[in-house]
């Protein structure tokens, strides 16, 4: 980036040092006028399935978050997000940017991109993300929910992690930097998994979590909680996550409900209604891919 203006840069510091999943770093203004952000993952961002890789919620969160800052309208919100994840995203370095892809007085397109940093000091891409953003009008006269409601959480004390069936390889990262309530049971097939689950760190340290952020983030997880299959036999991996939401998120604790369709040739469907103690909110979808695991000799 050329003709810069950086922001607060600062001195580099150990990962697990970090309050949070990450730690904002510098802010830059390229000449085009797109704003250019550093972040330093922490361990908190980590994922089950791999040492210094991130969890994708962490990701979705971090792209939905600066869609959500990128030229922000009042009485407009951004109802739909969807990421596409190019591969692994490790625990390195990050740059994110977002921009206005399809300007608009009543329905607009914003987009992100985030590149991680490689051993040599340069940078790939390594997600994407698009969302729609809408003006807000008033239809109260016509508002229906479609789903039902899941029971709402009290306030009070998370769960144990250990009363919940989670291989003791999916408690890291950012499954424990999550407070849970399980509401119906993990595995069974033909019954959806429901949850309501809150961050217990921020997304960014310092500053707090937007409702946005949180449910896109949070929603990532939907993959595991919803999953028929033992994690030690097969991996299922998701390459995107795509959220609506008809209902602005608030709150700090958002539901779950969970289920996941296996097809014959190694693709599957994970799905869940998103809620929050009000009602429901929105859905989310995944793109699943299934593998059976080789077995060890």
């Amino acid at each position: 980036m050329t003709d810069s203006m950086t922001e607060g840069r600062r001195t580099a510091a150990a990962p697990d040092t970090i309050d949070g999943c990450f730690r904002l770093d510098t802010t830059e203004l390229a000449s085009d006028g797109t704003t250019w952000e550093t972040f330093t993952p922490s361990g908190h961002a980590g994922s089950p399935w791999g040492p210094g890789i991130q969890h994708g919620g962490p990701v979705a969160g971090l792209m939905a978050r600066a869609m959500e800052r990128c030229q922000p309208r009042d009485r407009t919100r951004i109802s739909r997000v969807t990421v596409e994840i190019l591969g692994p995203v490790p625990l390195s370095e990050l740059r994110v940017h977002a921009w206005v892809e399809r300007p608009g007085r009543r329905i607009e397109l914003v987009a992100a991109e985030l590149h991680s940093r490689n051993s040599d000091n340069t940078f790939r891409p390594v997600a994407k993300a698009r969302g729609w953003r809408l003006v807000n009008t008033d239809t109260r006269e016509v508002a229906h929910h479609a789903d039902s409601a899941l029971p709402p959480t009290e306030d009070g004390e998370a769960d144990d992690p250990r009363s919940f069936p989670l291989p003791d390889s999916w408690r890291v990262g950012f499954v424990n930097a999550i407070d849970w309530r399980v509401v119906s049971p993990i595995g069974v097939r033909n019954t959806p998994t429901s949850a309501w689950l809150r961050m217990a760190k921020p997304l960014v340290e310092g500053e707090p979590t937007s409702d946005l952020t949180h449910a896109v983030a949070l929603a990532d997880l939907a993959n595991g909680l919803g999953a028929r299959l033992d994690p030690h036999e097969w991996t299922f991996l998701n390459t995107e996550l795509s959220v609506h939401l008809f209902e602005p998120p608030r709150g700090s604790w958002i539901g779950l409900e969970c289920e996941t369709s296996i097809g014959h040739d190694g693709i599957a469907m994970s799905a869940a209604v998103i809620h929050t103690p009000a009602g429901p909110v929105g859905r989310s979808t995944q793109n699943v891919l299934v593998e059976k695991r080789p077995e060890r000799v």
